[in-house]
């Protein structure tokens, strides 16, 4: 089988204008990065403002494991399938960041015969959007430092600066730095610290604003520091917002792509799910609703968090109402949450099917809480058998949801035409009765505890002292009212990435609590959680390389 690069570099792409003309936007309404790839204008957004908006599918997964799920990979695929069914769809994408592209996890362009293209713009510069936030984050960072070098009008107190830097890379030796070391002249001493960009507040700002208006009062917002008498300094008065405005005037416009099958596809923000809130931009959802009857979406890593957070934190922040959840599972990961080794997943065994089949079983049922109603997408792999197959349709079908067999990864849009088929379905003889797990009024504990117990299924959950502070200083400041941004391992529903399965009754550790005041949360880092994640022993960037007619080779 070819390997995903050499599918996508053989692919014949359409003109992306041309690609635009079948969705009704004009030639002068575009922003074009090349033949391939454009900006949405927000000329156009304008003009489709009044439009009916379409249907919003999101596709999520249950806890990944390194037998590999496939989410992209099915909702790229299911889109291509509404493709071939002659239904008017668009995919809704994050960006992929560098650091996991050249580190552990590869691409995030999809798999297979299931991509968007073009593949390697994608998973590297795209339309420089990362770049933009990166700098947007720095210059705030830059006009902080230097406020309390010239004098600090604001009283900040330099050990109670919470804003960080970015960067767009794994780099495990930035996390905790000292700066300012040198002559006077360079500025105030003091401990620092760097986030990956895909962390930055800035990407959450970028990704749930509405337009420019909402982007720079959101940017205003943003509390960089506490000052001498513990109160919140904010960027705005740090005079920071109009330049950091312009830096990202570009990326705030959604980023107009294709399938391999040449279905539309708007990929836009990248906020990581176990840090931050996990979805693409509001901009590029609001967008693809009035400019489809299809529109389908995915959030990252599992269900416990980024479907959570795209409900908790997406959809009550943008007033999006979801119409159905895929959720994707393969036999492959529930055998392995099932205590089978990585090297045995394809031989058939039932018994670990059963055991492990209980982390999915969680899933649904957390999706079912929020009211929207759920289609089980396993996706295909050449080992599963029929009996595996049948056990995990009957066990969907008895928990009251559908189940559809997808085949993208082989057979592009004609694999997924089942799952789509299914989904179309669902749409049409249940209805979507959405609601948020939790309401604005409850305390900030008692909403990281709601999450913990009925979306994890921890059974207690305990804050180090200084989280404990953090929170009583919270609510005194008036962020009680925030949703929760839960910052936790992807592998586990637990805080312990060993504990697979569906762990229940187990106790939750809180480590620390930040608010993102212009995002609009309140960030808990749970267990070992890191915001710069560090490169593996043997990196993704090994094995990537370009010859010299500029061909990329090895990435994923």
């Amino acid at each position: 089988m070819k390997t995903d690069i050499q599918i996508a570099q053989e692919a014949v792409m359409k003109p992306i204008t041309e690609v635009a003309e079948n969705l009704g936007i004009e030639a002068d309404e575009l922003e074009l990065y090349g033949k391939y790839k454009a900006k949405i204008s927000d000329e156009y957004m304008k003009r489709i403002a009044g439009n009916k908006d379409g249907k919003l599918i999101l596709v999520t997964a249950i806890n990944p494991t390194p037998a590999g799920e496939g989410k992209t990979t099915v909702t790229v695929g299911l889109g291509e399938a509404f493709g071939r069914l002659n239904k008017k769809s668009i995919i809704a994408l994050r960006e992929p960041s560098l650091g996991p592209c050249f580190g552990i996890k590869g691409g995030a362009a999809g798999g297979g015969y299931a991509q968007v293209v073009p593949m390697e713009d994608l998973n590297l510069h795209f339309t420089g959007d990362f770049h933009a936030i990166t700098a947007a984050n720095n210059l705030l960072a830059a006009l902080l430092d230097n406020h309390i070098q010239q004098g600090n009008e604001l009283r900040i107190d330099p050990r109670q600066v919470v804003w960080k830097r970015c960067m767009d890379m794994n780099d495990r030796v930035l996390r905790n730095v000292v700066v300012g070391l040198g002559n006077k002249t360079d500025g105030t001493v003091r401990e620092d610290h760097f986030v990956i960009t895909v962390a930055s507040e800035i990407m959450a700002v970028l990704c749930l604003a509405n337009d420019m208006e909402d982007l720079k009062e959101r940017l205003s917002q943003i509390v960089v520091a506490y000052d001498y008498d513990g109160k919140t300094v904010r960027a705005g008065q740090l005079n920071a917002v109009g330049a950091m405005a312009a830096l990202l005037k570009d990326a705030l416009k959604p980023n107009l792509i294709q399938t391999l099958e040449h279905t539309p596809a708007l990929v836009h923000g990248g906020p990581f799910a176990n840090i931050a809130h996990g979805c693409n931009s509001v901009r590029a959802t609001k967008t693809a609703l009035k400019m489809a009857d299809y529109v389908i979406t995915e959030a990252g890593f599992g269900a416990d968090l980024g479907a959570e957070k795209f409900f908790d934190i997406k959809c009550r922040k943008a007033g999006l109402k979801p119409d159905a959840v895929v959720l994707v599972a393969t036999i492959r990961a529930l055998k392995y949450n099932g205590g089978v080794a990585k090297a045995d997943l394809n031989t058939e065994n039932l018994e670990a099917l059963k055991k492990g089949i209980v982390n999915l079983e969680k899933h649904i049922e957390n999706v079912q809480k929020y009211g929207v109603p759920v289609v089980v997408a396993l996706n295909a792999f050449v080992a599963d058998t029929q009996a595996e197959v049948n056990f995990v349709k009957e066990f969907c079908e008895n928990k009251g949801c559908e189940f559809a067999l997808a085949e993208v990864w082989a057979k592009g849009g004609e694999g997924g035409i089942a799952l789509a088929e299914k989904v179309l379905e669902t749409l049409e003889t249940k209805e979507s009765n959405f609601k948020v797990l939790y309401e604005d009024e409850l305390s900030l504990k008692e909403k990281i505890e709601t999450v913990a117990k009925e979306i994890y299924g921890a059974g207690s959950v305990t804050y180090a002292p200084t989280a404990a502070k953090q929170l009583e200083k919270l609510e005194a400041l008036g962020y009680g009212n925030l949703p929760v941004c839960m910052a936790k391992n992807q592998y586990s529903l637990s805080d312990d990435p060993d504990k697979l399965g569906r762990p229940e009754g187990f106790e939750m550790s809180i480590r620390e609590v930040y608010v993102s005041a212009g995002a609009g949360f309140v960030v808990v880092l749970t267990g070992a959680i890191m915001t710069m994640p560090g490169l593996p022993k043997a990196p993704a960037a090994y094995n990537i390389d370009v010859n010299e007619d500029g061909v990329i080779t090895g990435l994923f």
